[in-house]
């Protein structure tokens, strides 16, 4: 079957299911077009909690799907790919992290989304990459548990004068973007504006022009009068750039910035799932509960 009548069956069933197409901002080009809505972590758990349809399809990876499962138990939440999880995640464990509790009795436990149910339910309030610096000044705690990336942690923690613990997990992707490759493409292109994730390593950040989330990096390319963009994130990206920005260059310092895992998820995966309704995505409601809590809070807190 060629790719637009798979799009079209796609788009067919979307209606007929009722149901909402989410697409993370790293998976492939086709996905994000095909898709009613794309966004990071932040975008899509607030389009899953508010949501009317009655199908959630999912394409991004475990934990997010999970999230639009804990956010919304009433809903049939659909990954397409189950199987597309996420390195860093998987770092932390729900035991690992009582344990570090337990040393640090009085800390405030703040976790990215970027984990899972269980590891959410034993914290006090999660965040994403685009509302860190607001969750932490949003709480009145003098410690902090920052969990799981490390990256993400000490970025934080330039923002604060609380007594910072961090996790030391990392994204994979983003710990491939070396220093010497990023310098390699500011020599090239001395003209370019260097825009990077903060689960970038604290030397590329050094090197960063600005730095921010996907939806951060949609907004500054767009705002900015430059012409030419360093792009320190996951090449996904590159699609909605080049899209909304057709008059300006987008420069990916690495070939090696591309998650796997994200780039699981096909056309093809997307039909099956909304054809048979399945693998669903469902999170123990003694779990779900107090995960939903943790999510609650994040969701709770002014945005810029």
């Amino acid at each position: 079957m060629e790719q637009q009548e798979i799009k079209q069956e796609i788009r067919e069933l979307l209606q007929e299911r009722n149901a909402l197409l989410l697409a993370h901002n790293y998976q492939r080009d086709e996905i994000q077009e095909l898709a009613d809505i794309t966004g990071d972590s932040l975008a899509l758990s607030l389009e899953a909690a508010r949501t009317d349809k009655d199908v959630i399809v999912f394409c991004g990876v475990h934990f997010m799907a999970e999230s639009a499962a804990i956010l919304a138990p009433d809903k049939i939440v659909l990954a397409p790919r189950p199987d597309a999880g996420c390195p860093m995640a998987d770092m932390v464990t729900a035991e690992g992290l009582r344990e570090l509790k337990a040393k640090h009795p009085e800390a405030t436990v703040v976790t990215y989304v970027n984990s899972t149910a269980a590891v959410k339910a034993e914290s006090d309030i999660c965040c994403t990459s685009s509302n860190a610096i607001n969750v932490i000044k949003s709480l009145d705690a003098k410690e902090l548990l920052l969990v799981p990336d490390r990256n993400l942690g000490r970025y934080i923690a330039r923002f604060t004068d609380k007594t910072c613990h961090v996790w030391d997990g990392y994204c994979p992707t983003h710990e491939r973007l070396r220093v010497a490759d990023l310098q390699r493409a500011i020599d090239e292109n001395p003209d370019a504006l260097v825009m990077a994730h903060p689960e970038c390593s604290p030397e590329v950040l050094e090197l960063a022009d600005h730095i921010c989330s996907t939806s951060g990096m949609y907004e500054y390319a767009a705002s900015s009068p430059a012409q030419k963009f360093i792009v320190g994130t996951e090449a996904g990206i590159l699609y909605r750039l080049r899209r909304e920005n057709p008059g300006k260059e987008f420069v990916l310092p690495t070939s090696r910035l591309i998650c796997p895992n994200m780039k699981l998820t096909s056309l093809e995966d997307i039909l099956k799932a909304l054809q048979t309704m399945s693998p669903s995505i469902t999170v123990a409601p003694e779990i779900r509960e107090r995960a939903r809590q943790a999510l609650d809070r994040m969701l709770a807190v002014p945005r810029d």
